[in-house]
């Protein structure tokens, strides 16, 4: 007979604690999982000994037994903007979010910010066999390769504008329309000569412009100015100031694509001695937490980021069930403060 193992022993398998309880190691699996099937003596007695013994079963090889990882992947493209970081301010607002409704529901977060080099990128991600589905936060440019990949990939929720017929499931807002809401809220102020800063590669911002573009229309005003401007923070303040000299007094508004562009064009007209929202009306779009921390406070559109992240939570939670879902597109918000 085998002699046990001294109390201090640290068992490193389950095939050990087997033999010290004098049992199977398929009774030790059982009750380290609190199955009935063990009685509960037994349970107790072997789940003391793992806990004098410091033994922890490994989880993920349990999980990848049953086909269950407990690991959603939270995905950044950045196919349009290869310079933006994570730590970008939106980003950094809805993985909060996110990473709160995953944690809360018992999920572990792989995060990855992904240039899209390969046609198969996501591809790879959903194959991996390491995640039980994935949250992309922004389509990018990557619309096709989302659609080919939700066509047979349940498990995949996208933060995104929406567009008839397509495949992949996404939650955002009606982003056309908060675009419409800002040009409607500078038009208000008196605003007749209006730009947008952004670049529209991106479908979200593409649709923010279109909406300002209709405003416009509607009354009467010419196709405003698109400005174009990078989301990556590093070169974001200088083209921002280039527009800004470039154009001089040929504009009384600005529509921006994010807030953190306003908060930029906000500033550099500050340092030209051009008075926010006196000369120039600015709105920005997404209502971060720093937009009512700003000097004037930025008015912008609300994107709802909090109730998003819960929706695509729970959007991807129904799909990993089998359920179908279908696209949610929220309406936005209109937040009136200090800059329009």
């Amino acid at each position: 007979m085998t002699d046990p193992l001294p109390s201090s022993a640290r068992i490193r398998n389950i095939a050990e604690l087997a033999r010290l309880a004098g049992v199977s190691a398929g009774t030790v699996s059982r009750a380290l999982a609190g199955k009935s099937l063990v009685n509960s003596e037994t349970r107790e007695r072997i789940q003391a000994l793992a806990r004098e013994h410091g033994f922890r079963p490994n989880q993920m090889a349990r999980r990848l037994r049953v086909q269950e990882t407990k690991v959603i992947g939270v995905v950044v493209p950045l196919g349009h903007e290869r310079r933006q970081h994570l730590s970008d301010p939106f980003f950094m607002t809805i993985l909060g979010h996110l990473a709160d409704a995953l944690t809360e529901n018992g999920y572990d977060i792989m995060l990855s910010r992904v240039i899209p080099d390969a046609d198969d990128w996501l591809e790879r991600i959903a194959d991996s066999g390491m995640l039980d589905g994935v949250l992309l936060i922004g389509q990018s440019n990557q619309f096709e390769a989302i659609e080919r990949v939700a066509s047979w990939y349940r498990p995949l929720v996208v933060w995104g504008s929406h567009r008839p017929g397509q495949i992949h499931c996404t939650v955002g807002v009606d982003n056309r329309k908060g675009g419409r809401l800002a040009g409607e809220c500078l038009i208000a102020a008196g605003r007749k000569r209006l730009a947008f800063l952004g670049e529209t590669i991106a479908p979200e911002l593409a649709e923010r412009y279109a909406g300002l573009c209709d405003a416009a229309a509607a009354a009467g005003l010419p196709q405003p100015l698109k400005l174009d401007t990078h989301l990556a923070s590093d070169i974001m303040a200088g083209e921002i100031t280039a527009h800004i000299d470039r154009i001089g007094g040929q504009v009384d508004g600005i529509a921006a694509g994010s807030d953190l562009i306003a908060m930029h064009a906000v500033r550099a007209l500050a340092d030209r001695g051009i008075s926010v929202p006196k000369d120039v009306s600015v709105t920005g779009f997404d209502d971060l937490p720093l937009a009512e921390q700003t000097i004037p406070r930025l008015t912008t559109i609300s994107q709802s980021i909090a109730a998003g992240a819960r929706a695509m939570v729970q959007t991807l939670f129904a799909r990993t069930a089998g359920e179908d879902t279908e696209s949610l597109e929220m309406e936005p918000v209109l937040i009136r403060r200090d800059t329009a």
